[in-house]
């Protein structure tokens, strides 16, 4: 697999210490190394039992200014910056100790926590990541408020903010969310508030830890009393993406999708992961039951041992597209010949492979039920790497046209992410 498609976690523990925002009190966070699957997870370490709280969207108890995980007494409040850290370096499993409900305010953004994890280095476990991701677009709404979800094959994020104060007003921003621009831009951007709002907070117990030195304080006339001003000319709506980010990490998993936001907060963010969650949950529901096993491939196409080089369908849409897999073993009899002192799949037999692929697809059709596929033509084939005993080629089949018992469909075969062959194959069904 390629760097990128492998779960990660942190080289070494590293700590950090201040302030909570909220408490007032002291308070020291460490990040730990952690396993591959074992995700992002909180200790209190403070507490007699050091109870673990997963950071994940069904431990969410409160958000009123913040997101809270876990039920008292095992709690921790406001982790939206450090887990929005995390996600943002694209760090899967990790554990984080704290001494108390609340990690360190530290400047109010998430830079001091994204500086100490570059600082402990990041690693490549041994299992292959998660993302979620859905093929269909789906939205929340409520009152002035909404959210939208638009597949993407990458992370990105449109937000809108509107504000009646003559500083911030209205701000709009779009940003494709990766490591380089969350370490560059969305990482720097504090919280903020407004000078009217503090002295209800604090009667509530709330911001006691509050200060210049951690948050962005506007007044009503729309200055700032923060002496060295704002940081980014989209601070304000930068500080709201980095929110969201954290509110989206508690999924569990990578984000692959466009998240058009438009004056949401945590309790409005947090809603819409449970939705993403919810439905990321019935897609892969339905991608297992479209889950072919070489029994059920025996069904769909005539194909025997030797020839039978398809093991399993993982996913398949009608007319559109499947992904399936052939387990190449130093057993295969073509290896005795295909060379004894160097295996080598012969490339005519990685196109018989992904031809069959194509074939399920195209025979799983009601109306070609019991034909048989033949090839009438191979068009801009290639042959990138060899495919070797131990690799496992996965093959992706596209339908680019169908016409009556004829078509086309574009191939491709990867092996650990890498494209190893592809090619265009028409076929006729009879």
């Amino acid at each position: 697999m390629n760097p990128g498609e492998y779960q990660t976690t942190i080289s070494r523990e590293v700590s950090l210490e201040g302030i909570g925002l909220h408490t007032g009190k002291p308070s020291k966070i460490f990040f730990h190394p952690s396993s591959a699957g074992s995700g992002i997870s909180f200790c209190r370490f403070d507490l007699p039992e050091k109870p673990i709280i997963p950071a994940s969207i069904d431990q969410v108890s409160e958000v009123f200014r913040g997101t809270t995980l876990g039920s008292q007494p095992r709690m921790v409040h406001t982790v939206e910056h450090v887990l929005s850290a995390i996600h943002g370096l694209g760090i899967d499993n990790i554990r984080i100790d704290l001494d108390g409900v609340e990690p360190p305010a530290c400047d109010g953004s998430a830079k001091e926590f994204v500086d100490a994890l570059l600082s402990a280095g990041k690693q490549n476990l041994s299992a292959p990541s998660k993302s979620c991701s859905l093929r269909e677009s789906f939205w929340l709404e409520e009152n002035e408020r909404s959210m939208a979800y638009i597949p993407s094959n990458q992370f990105e994020i449109s937000f809108t903010i509107e504000y009646s104060n003559p500083l911030i007003g209205n701000q709009s921003l779009h940003l494709v969310v990766n490591e380089e621009v969350f370490k560059e831009r969305i990482c720097r951007a504090r919280t903020f508030g407004f000078l009217n709002e503090y002295e209800m907070l604090r009667s509530k117990k709330l911001a006691l830890g509050g200060s210049l030195e951690n948050a962005v304080v506007i007044r009503e006339d729309g200055t700032l009393m923060n002496p060295d001003g704002i940081r980014d000319k989209d601070e304000f709506v930068l500080h709201k993406i980095l929110d969201l980010i954290g509110d989206l990490s508690l999924v569990g998993s990578r984000i692959e999708g466009h998240f058009v936001a438009h004056k949401t907060g945590h309790d409005f963010n947090v809603r819409f992961a449970k939705l993403l969650c919810e439905k990321f949950q019935r897609e892969m529901e339905r991608n297992q039951e479209k889950m072919l096993d070489i029994n059920a491939i025996r069904e769909v196409i005539p194909h025997r041992y030797p020839f039978l080089l398809v093991d399993k369908i993982l996913t398949y849409e009608l007319g559109k597209s499947a992904v399936g897999i052939k387990n190449v073993t130093a057993n295969e009899e073509f290896f005795n010949g295909h060379f004894p002192r160097q295996p080598v799949m012969p490339g005519v037999l990685i196109v018989e492979a992904m031809a069959q692929v194509a074939g399920v697809l195209l025979l799983s059709e009601p109306a070609h039920k019991g034909k048989l596929p033949y090839f009438v033509g191979i068009d801009n084939v290639r042959f990138r790497k060899p495919v070797v005993p131990g690799d496992r080629l996965e093959i992706h089949v596209n339908v680019l046209k169908v016409r009556g018992n004829t078509g086309k469909v574009a191939v491709e075969g990867k092996v650990e992410g890498k494209v190893v062959a592809s090619g265009d194959l028409m076929f006729t069904i009879i």
